[in-house]
């Protein structure tokens, strides 16, 4: 028996970056119990800063990490360093979240919000880069290469959009043909018109001088000079441990990799489970991960204010004498008393 006579939180969240923090404070701050499992492994931890977020643009992502635990716990919410390897759901309707160490944690909902994996082609020397020259997001990291030699990477449906984007940043742009399918003659078009030269042949490797990043090598021996790399990556929501829910990821409508479909609010098909981030939202930024967690959070809260309402309902009509239908006859019984002045 726990504290709590049948479970140890109202609410779990699995997963502790900005969606979930975020959703957690949305319960706290509505009076829930509520523990938020982090395995510390943020998405974004090889960048220096967070950018375009409000009020805190450029904070480092692990200091944005322990400011919401901070505000999380001035609350009552609790954080708990762990990895979950593990979640089912009992005959009793509550879950078992299973953590590394064997603790297992139960609660009445759960809110997912596990992030995504950056899935990169294999490419020499490209992980290492990963979030300092290496960059997928013009809108995160763009600016920082401003005016710089950059290079986009095809790797998928979105690297011309891509590209074009970038283009936006720095005059001079090249497009790595790479392994990707032909580009069409509508697309070669555009980059034509926008002076964005496009190079045929394999990338296997990025060039090094120092710790920053020189140039592109191709399988053909050529080098390519340039600051920065962008690449699309397939990105795939972290759900593998929950499949024993019913969990399961879909392929993202845009073929930018697996995601797990909600509902407005963060609700999955799975019922007493919500997601939001970018478990779900594969492009949300930092920001709009942040504004899902709330949602989600405020969603739950008001999930579990309709079940105690209706079972506050069941008891009062249990401690009744008479069911409501008796107690209807009774009243229009003396309604016709009444009426006949008796």
């Amino acid at each position: 028996m726990t504290e709590n006579g049948a479970y140890d939180y109202d609410v779990v969240v699995i997963g502790g970056g900005a969606a979930g923090l975020s959703g957690a404070m949305a319960l706290a701050r509505s009076r829930r119990s509520v523990a938020v499992v982090d395995a510390g492994e943020p998405r974004n931890s090889p960048a220096e800063g967070v950018h375009v977020l409000l009020g805190r643009e450029g904070i480092a992502p692990r200091e944005l990490v322990a400011r919401g635990r901070e505000e999380l716990r001035s609350y009552g919410g609790v954080v708990i360093e762990g990895e979950v390897v593990g979640a089912s759901r009992g005959d009793d309707g509550l879950f078992a979240v299973t953590l590394g160490g064997g603790r297992v944690l139960r609660a009445r909902r759960l809110l997912v919000t596990t992030g995504l994996s950056d899935e990169l082609p294999d490419v020499a020397g490209l992980r290492g880069r990963w979030g300092r020259d290496v960059i997928h997001c013009p809108y995160c990291h763009g600016w920082e290469v401003r005016g710089q030699r950059i290079g986009v990477l095809s790797t998928g449906p979105m690297s011309v959009h891509q590209v074009l984007l970038m283009r936006q940043l720095s005059d001079d742009v090249v497009f790595f043909a790479h392994t990707a399918p032909p580009v069409g003659a509508e697309d070669r078009d555009r980059l034509a018109a926008r002076g964005i030269e496009v190079v045929e042949g394999e990338v296997v490797a990025v060039e090094t001088d120092g710790d920053r990043l020189s140039g592109v090598r191709l399988a053909d021996g050529r080098v390519v000079e340039r600051d920065a790399l962008t690449v699309a990556t397939r990105m795939v929501a972290r759900t593998s441990f929950l499949a024993d829910l019913g969990l399961t990821v879909q392929e993202h409508p845009m073929g930018l990799g697996e995601h797990v479909p909600v509902e407005t609010g963060g609700r999955t098909a799975v019922p007493g489970v919500w997601a939001a981030g970018n478990v779900t939202d594969l492009m949300a930024q930092v920001g709009a991960a942040a504004a899902a967690g709330t949602m989600a959070g405020a969603q739950i809260n008001a999930d579990l204010v309709m079940e105690e309402a209706d079972r506050a309902v069941e008891r009062m009509r249990a401690r009744r004498p008479f069911s409501a239908a008796a107690e209807a006859r009774v009243h229009e019984a003396v309604a016709g008393e009444h009426r006949h002045g008796l």
